[in-house]
């Protein structure tokens, strides 16, 4: 058994005792569910915005503990005020430490979209992704079948939420359906954890046009931007580079000032 399939097993567990104890009924209740969704197209096409999603993620399966003592609010106003067009907040708590309360506590200081970075396997955590303030949720093609991606894809929009489809091989461009927002490129790949951002420059070509493209994981450099610019992405998902350190939002302004010298 692959991490991913651990993952998946878990969630699909974890999700059936969520909904047993938080009804549809009681998430559509949630003060943040009628709240006006913010588009993050908009905000990667924003010029005056570093087109960089920062993320909130205290730990992986992969590296450990990154970072145990961050403040979810403090850093994602930080990462707001540094130029982010997004925050991406981790809420899966057994393998990346996080919480739905992260990405609330985010939410109530922040004025940019947050992606809600979790493994969505059931249609419940769309629309739990409404109620706690997301605006992006993420599909991950290797945990969904064709049909399940294009279902969960249907109901986010219905909810106005935008969808980024996320693949990390060829085969999976082909479950973009027309409820997709973004295409994600991931350079880890989801079985073995290790990354490669050829991945992002290898996969670009395949992408249809009429989709933003953003490239996730394994930038750890300016240099990395530049190159994935030339090739055509519009956003790029940053976070072990800022969460390993002391203080992220430190590294993430420092980022921004070398990434404001050579792009």
């Amino acid at each position: 058994m692959t991490i991913l399939d651990e993952i998946i097993a878990y969630k699909k567990t974890e999700v059936k005792e969520r909904r047993s104890q938080v009804p549809f009924r009681k998430l559509e209740q949630s003060g943040y569910f009628d709240r006006n969704v913010l588009r993050l197209t908009d905000f990667l096409a924003d010029e005056a915005k570093t087109s960089v999603i920062a993320e909130f993620k205290k730990k992986s399966p992969s590296k450990g503990m990154i970072n145990g003592e961050a403040i979810p609010a403090e850093v994602a106003k930080g990462y707001e005020e540094a130029g982010a067009s997004g925050i991406s907040v981790l809420t899966d708590r057994q393998f990346f430490g996080g919480s739905p309360e992260d990405l609330i506590s985010a939410r109530n200081v922040t004025s940019v979209p947050l992606l809600r970075k979790d493994f969505v396997v059931d249609e419940y955590q769309v629309v739990e992704s409404r109620a706690i303030g997301a605006d992006v949720i993420l599909l991950i093609a290797a945990c969904l079948t064709r049909q399940q991606l294009k279902s969960y894809a249907k109901t986010a929009k219905s909810l106005g939420l935008q969808v980024i489809m996320e693949v990390h091989k060829l085969s999976e461009l082909s479950f973009i359906n027309e409820s997709v927002d973004i295409v994600g490129v991931n350079n880890r790949d989801l079985e073995t954890f290790k990354t490669d951002i050829n991945t992002s420059a290898e996969l670009i070509r395949h992408i249809p046009a009429g989709f933003k493209k953003i490239s996730e994981s394994g930038i750890d450099h300016t240099e990395n931007i530049r190159m994935l610019k030339e090739s055509g992405y519009d956003g790029f998902l940053i976070g072990e580079l800022f969460m390993k350190k002391e203080d992220p939002v430190r590294a993430f302004i420092e980022f921004v000032k070398e990434l404001q010298m050579i792009v």
